[in-house]
C-alpha cells in the first residue's frame, strides 16, 4: 500500500505540498515566510519531527511554542519540548507520535506556527494527500 500511494501521488500534478518517501518519509512545504518540513524516520527514538525554518529572520526564544489550526476541525497543539537550530532560524519538534499535528494538517484550512509574539500562518490547501501518503508511509503491509 505504501508504494501504491507513494506511486499515486509522484504521479499527480505537481503540489505545494510535496510527499517523498526516501530516505526518510518526508512532507516538504515552502512558502515565502516558512519552510515546513515534516519527517518519520523508524531509526530515530523519537521517529517523528516536524522543522520549520524561517528563511528571512530567526524565531525568538521562548517557553512554549504552539500551532493553531484552524477550520472544519480546529484544533491547537502546543510544547515546551521545542529547540532552535544554532541560528536559530529552524525551530524543531520531535516526538513518538503526530497524529494531532496530521489530523490538523489535512482536516483544516489554515495552520499558524506561534513562538512568543512571532505568529507565521500559512495555507493547508493540498496537504491532504501529502499527509494520506506520510500516514501509509510508517504502515506495516497487511497480512
Amino acid at each position: 500500500m505504501r508504494l501504491l500511494l507513494a506511486i499515486a501521488f509522484l504521479a499527480g500534478p505537481v503540489h505545494a505540498w510535496d510527499f517523498t518517501p526516501v530516505p526518510v518519509c518526508t512532507i516538504a512545504h515552502d512558502t515565502a515566510d516558512i519552510a515546513l518540513r515534516l519527517t518519520y524516520d523508524p531509526a530515530r527514538p523519537e521517529p517523528y519531527a516536524i522543522a520549520l525554518t524561517r528563511p528571512s529572520a530567526p524565531w525568538p526564544e521562548t517557553e512554549t511554542f504552539g500551532l493553531r489550526f484552524d477550520g472544519p476541525a480546529p484544533l491547537t497543539i502546543a510544547t515546551a519540548r521545542h529547540r532552535l537550530s544554532p541560528d536559530a532560524r529552524t525551530l524543531t519538534v520531535s516526538d513518538t507520535g503526530f497524529g494531532n499535528v496530521l489530523d490538523g494538517l489535512s482536516l483544516n484550512r489554515t495552520a499558524t506556527a506561534v513562538a512568543g509574539q512571532t505568529a507565521l500562518p500559512f495555507d493547508l490547501s493540498g496537504a491532504g494527500l501529502a499527509v494520506e501518503a506520510f500516514r501509509a508511509c510508517g504502515m506495516e503491509p497487511s497480512a
